[in-house]
């Protein structure tokens, strides 16, 4: 079995706005292993700015992994431990040479396009404009979950945003999250959600910067709207860590990101954490190509959690890779007559 990587630069459509600035283009990596005429194909997504594992060692220990491809995947993990995105590429190569098909990692109702993935709507952060224009998209898409990201423009601008949701829609006809990206300061937090809750929000992730344990635990005490984990999980990896972490500062929900939490092992630890300690949780993707929306979507669809799901399109980049994914009335679903092109 041999082993190679690749980096490749996803161009977005139209630069992303998030409360860690403008996006515009996306770095991510490849792990291709080929093992007699079989082809296994896994993507390492990286998240500059964001990833535990952005550091200048990176590349070297994807050099690593492609000359020692033929260890155990448990031994590979094991040496991965503080490269979580590079575990979840590695995780999803070993899926992808196991199957018949490249690209059919977990067989099920999803993959044979008999079922579909219930998703939330993304709502990019820029222009009170443009805010608004993307609402009016989701909306008429059929989506009947929205997440709207916060903290970039005025928060009475935001607020009205969402009163303007809320006059046209109630709860029981749009489900509305927000994702403050740790916008808000621990002092003017309780204020700010009290505000939101009178908008009858399913939810807000990580309403403060992560790392401060005992803020978000008194956060999560004394909050009138539901709070969910999401930074917060990040370079967290012992058991023994994840536990004392949720128990500490008991959230309402948590937020997996596989490419940011360990891979798929890394989130069936943070599941079994989680649903010990009466927390709920959902998947979400991190702005991968759609190799890698491919494998956390097969993914979810097994774990059969009912909430939506908050997976992307593959739709935000000009250079992105066909692929039999399709949103279609706010669901995700699998066009098995669309193939795969994978041509780097």
């Amino acid at each position: 079995m041999t082993a190679t990587y690749q980096k490749y630069i996803l161009d977005f459509k139209q630069a992303s706005g998030t409360s860690r600035g403008v996006l515009k283009t996306k770095e991510t990596w490849f792990i291709i292993i080929k093992n007699n005429n079989k082809l296994g194909i896994g993507e390492c997504g990286l998240f500059r700015g964001l990833s535990i594992d952005d550091r200048a060692d990176y590349e070297d220990k994807l050099e690593w992994v492609c000359k020692n491809i033929n260890l155990s995947l448990n031994e590979l993990l094991l040496e991965l431990e503080e490269f979580p995105s590079i575990q979840f590429g590695i995780e999803t190569a070993f899926k992808s040479i196991e199957n018949q098909n490249t690209f059919e990692l977990f067989p099920s109702k999803f993959t044979k396009g008999e079922d579909s993935i219930c998703i939330n709507g993304l709502i990019w952060m820029g222009s009170e404009a443009f805010m608004k224009q993307q609402i009016k998209e989701k909306i008429e898409a059929g989506f009947n979950c929205i997440k709207m990201k916060i903290g970039a423009i005025d928060f009475k601008k935001e607020i009205n945003l969402l009163k303007s949701i809320r006059k046209h829609f109630t709860s029981k006809d749009i489900t509305l999250r927000v994702d403050a990206n740790g916008a808000f300061s621990p002092f003017d937090a309780l204020e700010k959600l009290k505000m939101l809750s009178d908008l009858d929000l399913h939810s807000i992730e990580q309403p403060i910067k992560q790392r401060q344990i005992q803020e978000m635990a008194l956060l999560c005490d004394k909050t009138p709207l539901p709070i969910a984990l999401d930074e917060e999980l990040i370079g967290v990896f012992s058991v023994t860590n994840k536990t004392e972490l949720l128990q500490t500062i008991k959230p309402q929900y948590i937020i997996l990101k596989p490419s940011l939490v360990g891979g798929f092992q890394g989130s069936d630890a943070w599941i079994e954490t989680a649903e010990k300690n009466n927390i709920g949780w959902w998947i979400t993707s991190a702005l991968e190509s759609n190799i890698g929306l491919n494998a956390i979507a097969q993914y979810t669809y097994k774990k059969n959690n009912t909430l939506p799901q908050g997976l992307g399109t593959g739709g935000l980049f000009t250079n992105n890779f066909d692929s039999p994914l399709e949103v279609e009335n706010g669901t995700l679903k699998y066009n098995n007559l669309i193939d795969f092109k994978f041509n780097l």
